[in-house]
C-alpha cells in the first residue's frame, strides 16, 4: 500500500511540476537581433529570462543594457579616447532659393582604436549626433563666426535624432546613446566637441544668397566654408539647375581646398596660408588664375554675378576644419 502511495504521488508531482523554459528557437535569436544587433549569446540569455518572448526580451534587454553600460562607462571612463572620427550634417546649403538659410553640424567622436573608429555602429552613432546638433541649435543673432562651440552638455541630454529616418520617435539622449554604445564595443568613448552653423536666410528683397560647402576625408579630417553670392539677380541664377550645378561644385572644392592646405585664414594679403592667397588645385586646369581669390572673381564673372554688381560675386566668408585628435586652441 504504501509503495502505491508513493507511486501515486510521484506521478502528481511530474503532471504538476512547471516544464523548464524551451531553448530558444534559431528563428527568434536572428529576430532580436534583427532588431536590437546583440550578440547571439546576449540575444539567447534575454529570450531565455523572458520565456521565449519578444516583446518582454526587448524590455530586458534595455534594462541590461542601461546597468551594463553605466558600469562600463564607470570603469573605462579615465582610458585616453585618441582615435575616432569626424561627422558633418548639413540640413540646409541654402536651398535652391535666395531666400533659403543654411543650417549644419560637425561633431568629433572620440574612441580608443582604429578598430572601433571604423565600425559601421560607431559611425552611425556618430551622424545621428552630428544630425541632432544641426537640428537643434538655434541662430544666435550674433555676428556670422565659426569659432562657437556648441555647448556638449546640452547635446548630451537632447534626445538621438536618427540621420537616415529622421520621424523615428528617439530611444534616448545622445548621452544614453554614447554609454549605451561603450557597452557594446567595449572601449571608452567621448564627445570631444561640436558646432553649429545656423544663419537665419536674407530678407527677401535682399541681392545676397548664403551657401555651405562641406568636405569630410577619410572620417579623419572635415571642413565647413560659409560663401555669400551677392548678385541682384542671385534670386534668378538660383533658379537654374545647371547654375546650382556648378556652384555645388564650387562649394566643394573650397571646402576640399581648405583641408588640402594648411589654411589659417580667408582673406590676408600678408599671410600666405590665407585661403585666397592658395593656388586653386581643383580648378587649375580651367582658369588661367591660379590663386582662389582670382578664381572666385573669375568664376562670378563668368556666372554673371558681376553685370549688375560689379562689387558682388561670390566670397568665403568664414570656414572650420578640423582634424581628429588634434590639439584644441582655448
Amino acid at each position: 500500500m504504501y509503495r502505491n502511495c508513493r507511486k501515486t504521488f510521484t506521478f502528481s508531482l511530474r503532471l504538476y511540476s512547471t516544464a523548464p523554459t524551451e531553448k530558444p528557437s534559431l528563428k527568434l535569436v536572428a529576430e532580436l537581433r534583427k532588431r536590437t544587433e546583440v550578440s547571439i549569446t546576449k540575444a539567447r540569455e534575454a529570450l531565455s529570462a523572458s520565456n521565449n518572448d519578444v516583446s518582454a526580451a526587448l524590455e530586458w534587454l534595455q534594462k541590461d543594457l542601461i546597468t551594463s553600460g553605466a558600469k562600463k562607462a564607470a570603469k573605462l571612463g579615465g582610458r585616453p579616447t585618441p582615435e575616432g572620427l569626424i561627422s558633418v550634417s548639413v540640413l540646409s546649403r541654402g536651398g535652391e532659393s535666395h531666400i533659403a538659410g543654411v543650417r549644419a553640424a560637425m561633431i568629433e567622436l572620440n574612441c580608443e582604436t582604429d578598430f572601433v573608429g571604423r565600425n559601421e555602429l560607431f559611425g552611425r552613432l556618430a551622424a545621428d549626433i552630428a544630425h541632432t546638433a544641426a537640428y537643434i541649435s538655434d541662430h544666435t543673432g550674433s555676428a556670422i563666426a565659426f569659432n562657437r562651440a556648441f555647448p556638449l552638455d546640452v547635446l548630451k541630454d537632447a534626445p538621438l535624432l536618427s540621420q537616415l529616418n529622421p520621424t523615428a520617435p528617439p530611444t534616448g539622449t545622445v548621452g544614453s546613446s554614447i554609454r549605451d554604445m561603450i557597452s557594446k564595443v567595449g572601449e571608452n568613448i567621448s564627445l570631444r566637441r561640436a558646432l553649429t552653423v545656423v544663419e537665419n536666410p536674407p530678407l527677401p528683397n535682399s541681392d545676397v544668397a548664403l551657401r555651405l560647402g562641406s568636405y569630410v576625408h577619410d572620417f579623419k579630417i572635415g571642413s565647413l566654408a560659409l560663401l555669400a553670392l551677392k548678385s541682384r539677380g542671385i534670386s534668378s541664377s538660383l533658379t537654374s539647375n545647371a547654375f546650382r550645378e556648378r556652384l555645388e561644385f564650387l562649394e566643394r572644392a573650397l571646402a576640399r581646398q581648405i583641408l588640402g592646405f594648411e589654411t589659417t585664414s580667408v582673406n590676408s594679403s600678408e599671410d600666405q596660408t590665407s585661403l585666397y592667397n592658395q593656388p586653386f588645385m581643383m580648378f587649375s586646369r580651367e582658369m588661367d588664375s591660379p590663386l582662389v581669390g582670382e578664381v572666385l572673381r573669375s568664376w562670378s564673372e563668368k556666372e554673371g554675378l558681376l553685370k549688375e554688381s560689379p562689387d558682388g560675386g561670390v566670397a568665403v566668408l568664414d570656414f572650420a576644419k578640423w582634424r581628429v585628435g588634434e590639439t584644441l586652441v582655448e
